[in-house]
């Protein structure tokens, strides 16, 4: 398990993480959205080992990670700015990753480079944007990580390219119990990649949830009645937001939704209608309720 505690980092004047804390379980794809500057890329770096924080401790297993090989041999991280040695290839490179993790497979760093269609011989100044975050890629996983971290992990891939990531990293996830930390600055990119999803605003995590219970929890729920009513009439539930245009209201409400729509239909309602909600419309109204302009802290 990863645990973050009350972490603080500073850059001259800038403080870039503020007493953050979390906790992340083991065996699971947690994803880290926020705008530039939220955090997310120093966040990494420190629980790579890369930063020490000015104040608090990040742990792996129990262990501090800065300064602590035998925990960095079970790490592999990705940066958003990729470096390789100059005039490279990736299997210069792979001789790199293989002299630095005891873990290194050939037959698993073979069998990607196949799979991506790479060209393990050509230097990697041919490549494109989108194949040297391929071959950065297929280098991190012949590491045979216990811990994957990706700092913009889709930039610069196509569809499919984007798709064959997602399934190499399920695959570490089911089968070998890789703890998986992704980054990104758009909530649909991670909504069907992620178990846990948190936000990350001036420096600290504001919001954090598990994916499936966020969006099972929170619906936008319309409604008529024959007869007039208002937002009072609803005061038994959990209402987030809530307009109404003549005789149809919409409103958002956290609860059970077989036991909320139970209760609505029991007044025999012209029109009910229960509608789920993407993840975005979902952060939207969570951070609302907890005080924050969600569309200035992604803008």
């Amino acid at each position: 398990m990863i645990v973050a505690s009350d972490v603080t980092m500073k850059f001259g004047s800038f403080t870039a993480l503020k007493s953050l804390n979390c906790s992340i379980p083991d065996g699971i794809i947690y994803g880290l959205v926020g705008s530039n500057g939220a955090g997310k890329s120093t966040f990494l770096r420190l629980i790579s080992g890369i930063y020490r924080p000015l104040t608090g401790q990040i742990t792996i297993d129990g262990a501090p990670v800065f300064n602590n090989p035998a925990v960095k041999q079970n790490i592999v991280y990705v940066p958003d700015e990729l470096y390789f040695l100059p005039q490279s290839n990736m299997n210069r490179m792979a001789d790199l990753y293989r002299a630095l993790y005891d873990n290194f497979s050939d037959e698993r760093y073979r069998n990607l480079t196949q799979t991506f269609g790479l060209d393990p011989s050509a230097n990697i100044n041919t490549f494109s944007k989108g194949m040297r975050r391929q071959a950065a890629t297929v280098l991190a996983l012949s590491t045979m990580p216990t811990y994957l971290f990706f700092d913009e992990t889709f930039d610069g891939l196509d569809p499919v390219m984007r798709n064959l990531v997602k399934q190499v990293i399920y695959n570490d996830v089911m089968e070998r119990k890789t703890t998986t930390i992704i980054t990104s600055h758009s909530l649909r990119e991670l909504e069907d990649t992620c178990d846990q999803l948190a936000l990350l605003h001036k420096g600290g995590i504001v919001f954090e949830s598990d994916i499936q219970n966020l969006k099972t929890s929170l619906f936008k729920v319309q409604i008529a009645f024959s007869s007039p009513f208002s937002r009072e009439d609803f005061q038994e539930f959990q209402l987030l937001s809530y307009t109404q245009a003549a005789s149809v209201a919409t409103f958002i409400v956290r609860g059970d939704r077989e036991d909320v729509v139970a209760r609505l239909r029991a007044r025999s309602p012209l029109l009910l209608d229960v509608l789920p909600l993407n993840l975005e419309e979902v952060f939207i109204y969570e951070m609302e309720a907890l005080g924050y302009a969600f569309k200035d802290i992604l803008m």
